[in-house]
């Protein structure tokens, strides 16, 4: 919270200006100055963060005025500013509802602003709290975080419930951009480790020799450029969800200290001696098959054992049939709130393009093709030439649907008769394939330019 509003409602206009004067001496004070209770309730909606009620209005006496502004805004803090000095008054207003009485004398000033500072700090408090349970209850539901109707995804949403009530170990596999660290974080977030650390670590994305500090943390001068203590990852997680993402890259030697690790449930710090209990749940994740890779030579057989715990496999997006147009809308929606932009739908040839598609890479790419579409289309509506696929493998651009060779192969053509502009000469080089083909296609109607 960075301005806070302040309604003063003071009939004594000197004194009430002197109060005024000085709150304003600090830029994120706000402050309105009424003279009367009536005044103070017919602006109410301008919703005030604090109020400083004096007890003794000509107008409404102080008790009625705090009612009424209850009645509008019951959360609202209220304190009330008095000459009387009477206890047994303060401790009425108290229970009444008010955050605070204060008595009128020369330090009044002071004593309002100390106050008012710290109910400041106390709101500021409550709305990180209020903001973080309403970020946990959108972000992490995860019926809304993973988008899906199918019975592939539907096996997937019972995987996870069964996840979220135990607090068993849980593997996730699936290629490459089909959400594993979502569902990573959909079970964190719907368990009882909830309010605390989520702490993943990227496999592929340290190198290796970094790795085992990153682990387990480092005492000072454990070794060059060591200069303070470090706290590693898997005391950062006690008490949440460690995700160790792409375990696969995960060599021998450091799978054996993991292995060492997840059997005691303490670590070592570099350079320290003192062991250092931890208490995380463990949730892995690969693209690569993990029993292949222990037949390999390449992945220790008992590490596998000990963390494959509840497997969930995540199915490509070209097994999921509808889900790409309903993650589709989902992207569609977010991109246009996210950049202020009018509502935009996916037309019927649209949805058809979408699904013809294989989409190699998986959701991350839906999106990224989605987001570009919106910025592209010059309408409310996304058309087929709004939507670019990058796949770098030709081969892979619409073989979902089942057609013959010669089929797919007209399809083919067209796309690069469209990417190179109808430049047949350029398309049959790019294809390997001589011009009669194309120009027999388009002869035949069976392409259009």
């Amino acid at each position: 919270m960075t301005t806070i509003k302040i309604f003063l409602i003071e009939d004594d206009s000197f004194f009430g200006e002197a109060l005024k004067y000085h709150l304003k001496l600090n830029p994120d004070f706000e402050v309105y100055l009424f003279s009367s209770g009536k005044e103070c309730l017919s602006n109410l909606h301008k919703r005030p963060d604090i109020i400083c009620l004096d007890f003794g209005l000509p107008d409404i006496n102080g008790d009625q005025l705090l009612k009424k502004i209850q009645e509008t805004n019951s959360k609202v803090p209220i304190i009330i500013i008095s000459g009387q000095e009477d206890i047994e008054i303060a401790i009425n207003f108290l229970k009444s509802g008010a955050t605070d009485y204060i008595v009128k004398n020369e330090h009044t000033k002071d004593i309002l602003w100390n106050t008012i500072v710290k109910i400041r700090e106390n709101l500021a408090l409550i709305h990180e709290v209020e903001d973080l349970k309403e970020k946990l209850e959108q972000k992490f539901s995860f019926e809304n975080t993973i988008i899906g109707q199918s019975d592939a995804i539907k096996e997937v949403f019972n995987k996870i419930n069964k996840s979220i009530n135990s607090t068993i170990n849980v593997s996730i596999t699936g290629e490459t951009g089909t959400g594993k660290e979502v569902v990573a974080k959909a079970i964190h977030y719907n368990s009882e480790r909830k309010n605390k650390p989520f702490v993943a670590i990227n496999m592929a994305a340290i190198p290796k020799e970094l790795m085992e500090s990153e682990f387990f943390g480092y005492e000072a001068g454990a070794f060059t450029g060591a200069i303070s203590r470090t706290i590693g990852k898997f005391e950062q997680a006690n008490g949440g969800t460690i995700f160790l993402d792409e375990i696969a890259e995960l060599n021998l030697n450091l799978q054996s200290k993991l292995l060492r690790v997840l059997q005691e449930r303490e670590v070592v710090r570099l350079g320290g001696t003192t062991k250092i209990k931890f208490d995380a749940r463990l949730i892995i994740a690969t693209h690569k098959d993990l029993a292949l890779e222990v037949k390999k030579g390449n992945f220790r057989e008992d590490l596998y054992y000990r963390i494959i715990g509840l497997p969930i496999a995540l199915p490509p997006l070209r097994d999921r049939g509808n889900d790409t147009l309903l993650l589709s809308k989902h992207f569609i929606s977010l991109f246009t709130k996210e950049n202020k932009m009018k509502p935009i739908s996916l037309s019927k040839e649209s949805k058809n393009k979408l699904l013809r598609y294989s989409f190699p890479g998986n959701i991350r790419e839906l999106k990224s093709v989605i987001d570009l579409a919106c910025v592209m289309s010059e309408s409310n509506e996304i058309e087929p030439d709004d939507l670019t696929f990058t796949c770098i493998n030709s081969s892979e651009l619409f073989l979902s649907e089942e057609k013959t060779l010669k089929g797919h192969t007209t399809e083919i053509i067209m796309h690069y008769l469209k990417k190179n502009k109808n430049d047949v000469l350029k398309t049959a080089k790019k294809l390997d394939i001589g011009k009669s083909t194309i120009y027999n296609l388009i002869q035949s109607t069976e392409i259009s330019r």
